[in-house]
């Protein structure tokens, strides 16, 4: 396993910010833990387990009431977000008083960025937050595990991503290592098919370089030429799903400085994919490299793990 998923006070990018609303809860999961997503009365996101307690139901399967209480569909009754607190059950007095076993596990949540992160410790401390949301974003769900999704990031990124007119290659700038407790890499690249004179040149005129998080896997991508112009910047966020699944989403920005043919290409038209289908075959014969050192690198950081965080 590249990285533990239960570790305390750990924050998980599990949405864009125009995913969730008010209008209908969104379902998503961290592992085997279920979480319904929406945004209450005054716009804040909530987060309850996706279970209503009286008879375990997806309370995302609900609504969203317009006191931005969220109400379970099956029997109709309603939790508050704040605290997962039961506030109302049909054709019960208002002032009725409810047994307190009656309550959604609530979840730290927090928003920046154009991104919506949730802790499964609901005293976790926020991380900083900045205003910045790249305009640019996307959600794919991978049929493939975040520790092997990962591994082929590194190993591998286009099989994974798509930067137009990119062609990842195998040779490294700056090996991984670990800088401010993120692992740094970055790698060298060309301007795919339309590399002239020659496309296996060994010329590079682009580099990628990353940071990583240890724990969560999100990852900062920048596109640079020699010049160090910042060609393309992206936030990968993949997040282990039910399943075995990989929950990506992501966000990305053109450059300001743009010079050259292939660069210019890049601000015209669909810049930056996340690839829900993965070739299979070529996965299968990718030889670790990058990612046998990012499991010794992460091993030597001992992140701490908590099992009983999703308990």
């Amino acid at each position: 396993m590249f990285m533990a998923t239960r570790v305390t006070g750990t924050w998980w990018t599990v949405a864009l910010s125009e995913e969730v609303t008010s209008k209908k809860p969104l379902a998503i999961d961290i592992d085997d833990q279920p979480v319904v997503l929406w945004r209450d009365k005054q716009g804040v996101a909530r987060a309850l387990e996706d279970r209503c307690p009286h008879r375990r139901a997806p309370l995302s399967l609900g609504c969203i009431r317009d006191n931005g209480w969220i109400q379970c569909g099956y029997h109709g009754w309603s939790y508050d977000g704040e605290s997962g607190r039961l506030k109302e059950i049909p054709n019960m007095k208002g002032d009725q008083r409810f047994p307190p076993v009656y309550r959604a596990r609530a979840f730290a949540v927090v928003e920046s960025a154009g991104f919506v992160r949730l802790s499964l410790d609901a005293e976790a401390v926020p991380p900083a937050a900045t205003d910045h949301a790249m305009p640019l974003s996307g959600t794919s769900h991978v049929a493939l595990g975040q520790s092997a999704y990962l591994d082929a990031l590194y190993d591998a990124p286009g099989l994974l991503i798509d930067i137009k007119g990119v062609q990842f290659t195998p040779y490294l700038m700056s090996e991984l290592h670990e800088e401010d407790g993120l692992l740094v890499m970055e790698r060298n690249c060309q301007w795919g098919k339309l590399h002239w004179p020659s496309f296996a040149s060994a010329e590079f005129p682009i580099t990628l370089l990353t940071h990583t998080h240890p724990t969560t896997g999100e990852t900062e991508l920048t596109l640079r030429d020699d010049a160090f112009n910042t060609l393309l910047t992206a936030r990968l966020a993949p997040v282990p799903a039910a399943r075995g699944v990989t929950q990506v989403r992501w966000r990305a920005e053109i450059g300001k400085t743009l010079t050259g043919y292939h660069a210019r290409r890049l601000g015209r038209g669909t810049p930056f994919t996340v690839r829900e289908a993965i070739d299979a075959a070529a996965l299968r014969v990718t030889k670790p490299s990058v990612s046998l050192h990012g499991h010794q690198l992460v091993g030597a950081m001992a992140v701490p793990v908590d099992l009983s965080a999703a308990a």
